[in-house]
């Protein structure tokens, strides 16, 4: 008992020394490192946002930087992707972008912009925590839209996957919005288009079906709910948002999975304010950002933030980096069928 008695402090001590060790050579491994700290903007500065994004979410992530950073103006010009690469393209034909941040619907319609070097690559300390298939070094996920189903609350049965739209039941019945208006819609013609289960022959069998093109996808889901259409493909924001205004539609996640687009934005190279466009850039990406844009019912690309929509199923996207400098030949592929 007395050995036994004396073994205890020195176990004891032992082990402290150990766990001291162990500390100390933490330590020492993390000094000289500092977390990445977020730009910051030039006090009383102005920066242009060019974007395509919904104005609601636009106003609210604006909205939370401006409390944040009163000193600071953002000034927005905001128009459909279409409209909107019209603006780039007088501008850039002029004599230089006006812009110094991009914020698009679809990372198909700014890859273009990042292969004629107009874009900031860079590392924005904010976007460590978004996924790779998110990201690119210039170009950064902020959101993620879904395209869906929607359908009519009396449509019986209701589509289940992208194939029965192009099935008997819904002949003549069907709409789905223009990829050269709609951004989402351009990603979701690249994921078709790439499909193994799908491919070009997806729009000729919509085509061959009496499927409607409309302008957007809100233009979609108005017409589902007026009856005009027993269903379509709809982005699931807008599905949300006229069924909590008591639209008669359903919102329907493909069985084969949604496909996820994400919203990227990224900071133009040859900005005149490089670090306000940088800090406000990095904060739409950060969480109080992400969480702004929950509010406004999208779903973050940030893993882990409260709010937003919860995905009704598997989400799937295309590879974008096979898409990327296929723009013009997906449409004219697509124009080939729907316009001729």
């Amino acid at each position: 008992m007395p050995v036994a008695s004396r073994s205890v402090p020195h176990q004891n001590a032992v082990r402290a020394i150990v766990l001291l060790s162990i500390a100390a050579l933490a330590l020492a491994a993390c000094a000289g490192t500092t977390a990445p700290t977020s730009p910051s903007p030039d006090p009383g500065s102005t920066i242009r946002l060019y974007t395509s994004v919904t104005q609601g979410t636009v106003d609210a992530v604006v909205g939370a930087y401006g409390s944040a950073q009163p000193d600071v103006t953002i000034e927005v010009f905001r128009a459909p992707t279409a409209e909107l690469a019209a603006r780039i393209a007088a501008d850039l034909r002029s004599g230089g972008l006006q812009a110094d941040v991009l914020w698009l619907t679809d990372p198909l319609s700014i890859a273009a912009y990042a292969d004629q070097d107009l874009l900031l690559a860079w590392d924005p300390p904010s976007a460590g925590g978004i996924d790779p298939t998110y990201r690119t070094e210039t170009f950064f996920g902020t959101r993620l839209l879904n395209l869906v189903l929607v359908a009519g609350a009396d449509a019986d049965p209701a589509p289940a996957d992208w194939s029965d739209l192009t099935g008997e039941t819904y002949r003549d019945a069907i709409a789905f919005s223009d990829p050269g208006f709609a951004g989402s819609s351009f990603a979701a013609l690249g994921y078709f288009a790439l499909s193994a289960d799908h491919g070009m022959d997806f729009y000729r069998a919509l085509r061959e079906n009496g499927a409607t093109k409309v302008q957007a996808p809100d233009d979609v889901t108005t017409g589902v709910a007026e009856g005009r259409f027993s269903a379509g493909i709809t982005l699931d924001n807008s599905a949300r948002t006229a069924i909590d205004k008591g639209s008669p539609i359903r919102l329907v996640w493909p069985s084969s999975g949604a496909i996820a687009v994400y919203s990227p934005i990224a900071v133009v190279a040859a900005s005149p304010n490089q670090e306000t466009a940088r800090s406000f850039a990095d904060f739409t990406l950060s969480n109080p950002g992400q969480a702004a844009i929950a509010t406004t019912g999208w779903q973050p690309v940030l893993p882990g933030v409260v709010g937003g929509p919860t995905p009704g199923g598997t989400q799937v996207s295309p590879d974008w980096a096979m898409l990327f400098g296929r723009q013009d030949e997906l449409l004219s592929d697509f124009r080939a069928i729907f316009d001729e």
